[in-house]
């Protein structure tokens, strides 16, 4: 507990100090902690000097892997608390930390999502699945982003996608009624009757909750 919360002191003041470099100098581009991986741009010489400060104070407290793992924690936690600017910078440290951590992908691609950059957050899903492809709520999560670019743009080539990573979700999670659920509505927009009703009866023996009326 006292290692946490070393950590989460030392966030908030690498924070300030990163806005505060950024504020006083013109060649540094302000917002880039509050895009996935600083947007992939080249850092000023202040915010580079502000990276370089966190890590060596985690390295006196825990080691990388264990810290990374601390920030992706509080970075779902201000995910489902509708803070995506400080899960996002939360996220970012992490990714500073251990770049081979999937749930910094999962996370980045997430509120991606909830921006509404569905084809931006993609990616992120895929970089995620390649690091650990064996969290069905990285699956389930992705589908929701390629059905929202299906109802954008109506090209299948995206449902099919959904109804593929919902397959996956499901072969890594066989009892949740919610995936069976979304597969049904999926298979309902592909006028697949049987395989909608297949899908629907499994739901309902589950969890006749899950149902969707209409």
């Amino acid at each position: 507990m006292i290692k946490s919360i070393k950590i989460s002191l030392i966030a908030y003041v690498i924070i300030s100090f990163f806005s505060m470099g950024c504020a006083q100098s013109q060649n540094c581009v302000d917002g880039l902690n509050k895009l996935p991986m600083y947007g992939g741009v080249k850092k000023c010489k202040e915010q580079i000097e502000v990276d370089n400060t966190f890590l060596r104070e985690i390295d006196k407290t825990s080691n990388r892997k264990d810290a990374a793992e601390h920030m992706v924690k509080r970075g779902w936690q201000y995910f489902y608390n509708k803070k995506p600017d400080t899960a996002m910078m939360r996220f970012n440290q992490a990714w500073l930390l251990d770049s081979l951590n999937a749930g910094i992908y999962w996370g980045f691609a997430n509120i991606l999502g909830q921006q509404g950059k569905f084809k931006e957050s993609i990616p992120f899903f895929e970089r995620s699945i390649k690091l650990d492809s064996h969290n069905p709520r990285v699956w389930s999560d992705m589908n929701i982003s390629y059905g929202n670019i299906f109802y954008q743009t109506k090209d299948k080539k995206y449902l099919n996608a959904a109804i593929n990573a919902l397959k996956t979700a499901i072969s890594l999670d066989a009892n949740n009624p919610q995936l069976y659920s979304q597969l049904t509505s999926a298979y309902c927009y592909f006028m697949q009757k049987d395989s909608a009703k297949k899908y629907l009866r499994i739901t309902e023996k589950l969890d006749p909750s899950f149902v969707n009326p209409r």
